[in-house]
């Protein structure tokens, strides 16, 4: 068989799609008229086949992708009838092939039981040195290998929470280029500064939801870690502290973040436009609601006081902690 493919196949995990898979599909999709990209999952593994499968769509719009969750033997070794069920699989989900792509030694067999021809790429990844289990065992060590698309499942989220005036946008602002990390602003300054402070439980609402939109677009471009100046979840608080309750989404699972740093109050209160509660007793009351919703949630946090500076150290060194970050 020689000439150009009319159909090819790449068959993989894709746990998860990396630059080194994207070298071999691109390679693949520039080598044959039509590429089929067969996404293959097991009950158990690390990171959901639906959601590579996904991601492999995203990165490969102009590619078929096909997700097969068989539960099928993945060696030879396990099962005498190894090629015969894998050459039944490819039929099933992808048909007729006229080449396999590869970069390890299994594709010349499949080729082989497809009645195809194997076409090798980069078998010593010698273009883009990294594998899945690379990337699982140390993402951000790895992370020049990840694709954007794929990038937010790894992310790490820090929210600074507290009440209003405790010092949490001077602290995230801090923090942010400390880490070499990416800060997503408090979206409820940008709902206030913009349409005032009258605030109901639809302006809440959108407060939330505006939130998570932007962090959903930030965690495509965040570098390895997203600072989030307030969430979702601090709306609720705010709901208690100016409506005296809360609406029935908030009672949802609101997709908190993986560590929260609960500013303490011992700022003093400034009036800066967009604020509701001078008197001190309210500022402790919305502190303590603060930290009842975070226990109450049962969320890992870390309480910050002091002066800029001891707080950013506080704040550093929980962060690494937290994240088995090195130092410097």
């Amino acid at each position: 068989m020689s000439g150009r493919p009319a159909s090819g196949l790449v068959l993989g995990k894709f746990m998860p799609p990396h630059a080194g898979h994207l070298f071999l599909c691109d390679f693949a999709r520039a080598a044959c008229d039509r590429l089929t990209i067969l996404v293959c999952s097991l009950p158990g593994d690390a990171m959901p086949g639906e959601r590579r499968a996904a991601w492999m769509r995203e990165l490969y719009p102009d590619c078929r992708v096909v997700w097969c969750n068989e539960i099928v033997p993945q060696e030879p070794a396990e099962c005498p009838d190894f090629w015969p069920i894998w050459r039944e699989v490819v039929a099933r989900h992808v048909g007729r092939v006229d080449a396999v792509f590869a970069s390890e030694d299994y594709g010349h067999r499949l080729a082989a039981e497809l009645g195809a021809r194997f076409i090798p790429c980069d078998p010593l990844r010698e273009t883009v040195p990294v594998s899945a289990t690379t990337i699982r065992a140390d993402p951000f060590a790895a992370w020049s290998f990840i694709p954007r698309a794929v990038r937010p499942w790894f992310v790490k989220r820090v929210c600074v929470f507290g009440p209003e005036s405790s010092g949490k946008t001077t602290l995230a602002r801090a923090l942010a280029p400390a880490l070499g990390a990416t800060l997503l602003p408090e979206y409820g300054r940008t709902w206030t500064e913009n349409f005032g402070v009258g605030i109901d439980a639809r302006a809440l609402r959108e407060i939330a939801d505006g939130h998570v939109a932007a962090r959903n677009a930030a965690l495509r471009v965040a570098n390895r870690i997203l600072i989030e100046d307030t969430d979702p979840i601090l709306t609720c608080v705010w709901s208690d502290m100016l409506l005296g309750e809360r609406e029935a989404w908030m009672g949802e699972v609101l997709d908190p973040a993986d560590l929260y740093l609960l500013t303490d109050i011992d700022f003093d209160w400034v009036d800066d436009g967009t604020r509701y509660f001078p008197d001190p007793e309210r500022r402790r009351l919305f502190h303590e609601r603060c930290r009842q919703e975070l226990v109450g949630r049962d969320l890992p946090f870390v309480e910050i006081s002091g002066r800029p500076a001891e707080r950013l150290q506080t704040t550093l060194k929980a962060v690494k902690a937290r994240f088995n970050l090195a130092d410097g």
